[in-house]
C-alpha cells in the first residue's frame, strides 16, 4: 500500500486553551483520506495544509461536543468557497443530522450553492463503512454516560459517542476519539493494530497505561491530553515509558504528520 499518515489539525483536550487547536485528524491511507472531527480552528489549518479542498472523501465526527465539530461549519463554507466537487458523506451521531442541516441553511450554505453532492448518515454500532479502500466501523464509548443519567430526562438525547477502526490492507488503526474508560478500548484491541491514536483526559492515566500494557500494538499516538499532564510533559513522559517500556509512544502536537 501507499503511503499511510496521520494529519494531527487539533490535538487539545477541550478546555481553551492557546497552545493547541481542538480534535481533528486526517487519515490518509494511499488514495483515500477521512476526517475524524471537525475542532476549530479546522478551515484554517486545512487551507495553511495546501491540501486540495477535494481531498477529503468522508468526513466522521465522533460526538457532539463542540471541540469535536464546532469548526464543521467554516470547513463547509470553505469547501463551498472553494468550489469543492467530489461527493461528501459526513457520517455521525444521529441526533446531530438535522440540527446540523438546519444551521448549515441558516448559515447560507444551500445544497444548491455547492459544487458537489453532500449526504449525511447516522452512525452506527460495528456497522462497518467502505470509503475507497478503507474500511471504517464505529464502536460506543461511555464518554457521554456521565450527562446521558444526569440530562436524559430533561434533555432526550442519545448521547452517543464513538471510536473508530481503520482498516485498509493489512493496517489496522484504532482511534479512541473521546471515551469514559479504559475499557472502551477492548473492541479497538481484538486484533493486534499497527497503531492506537488515544486520548489521555478524561481517566487517571495510570488506569490506562495498565489497560493497555502488554497489548499487541506496534505504536501509540497519544492526542487529547488533559490540561495537567500537558503541562508537566516530562513527568508524562515518564510515567509513559516506565509502564509501557515495549511499545513506542508519541505525544501529537498541532499541524504534525506522523507515518504508520
Amino acid at each position: 500500500m501507499a503511503e499511510c499518515s496521520i494529519r494531527c489539525f487539533g490535538v487539545g483536550d477541550g478546555w481553551p486553551c492557546a497552545d493547541r487547536h481542538h480534535s481533528s485528524f486526517l487519515y490518509r491511507f494511499g488514495e483515500t483520506s477521512v476526517l475524524i472531527d471537525c475542532g476549530e480552528p479546522i478551515s484554517s489549518s486545512y487551507k495553511a495544509s495546501g491540501l486540495s479542498y477535494d481531498a477529503i472523501d468522508q468526513i466522521l465526527l465522533s460526538h457532539l461536543h463542540s471541540d469535536h465539530v464546532g469548526g464543521f461549519f467554516m470547513l463547509m463554507q470553505g469547501f463551498w468557497l472553494e468550489a469543492r466537487t467530489k461527493p461528501l458523506t459526513v457520517s455521525l451521531p444521529k441526533d446531530g443530522i438535522k440540527p446540523i442541516q438546519r444551521l448549515l441553511e441558516l448559515s447560507t450554505v444551500f445544497p444548491e450553492l455547492l459544487d458537489f453532492k453532500l449526504k449525511f448518515e447516522a452512525l452506527k454500532v460495528a456497522r462497518v463503512m467502505e470509503v475507497g479502500e478503507v474500511k471504517i466501523t464505529p464502536f460506543p464509548t461511555t464518554h457521554l454516560e456521565q450527562l446521558r443519567h444526569a440530562f436524559q430526562k430533561r434533555y432526550p438525547h442519545r448521547f452517543e459517542a464513538f471510536s473508530f477502526l481503520l482498516e485498509a490492507g493489512k493496517k489496522r488503526v484504532a482511534h479512541s476519539a473521546d471515551i469514559g474508560k479504559p475499557e472502551d478500548l477492548e473492541p479497538l484491541l481484538k486484533k493486534p493494530l499497527d497503531l492506537l491514536v488515544c486520548e489521555l483526559a478524561h481517566f487517571q492515566v495510570e488506569d490506562l497505561l495498565a489497560y493497555l500494557a502488554g497489548r499487541p500494538i506496534k505504536q501509540i499516538l497519544f492526542m487529547h491530553v488533559g490540561r495537567a499532564q500537558w503541562a508537566n510533559m516530562p513527568k508524562t513522559k515518564r510515567l509513559v515509558a516506565k509502564l509501557l517500556p515495549d511499545i513506542p509512544c508519541t505525544f501529537a502536537g498541532d499541524n504534525e504528520v506522523y507515518r504508520f
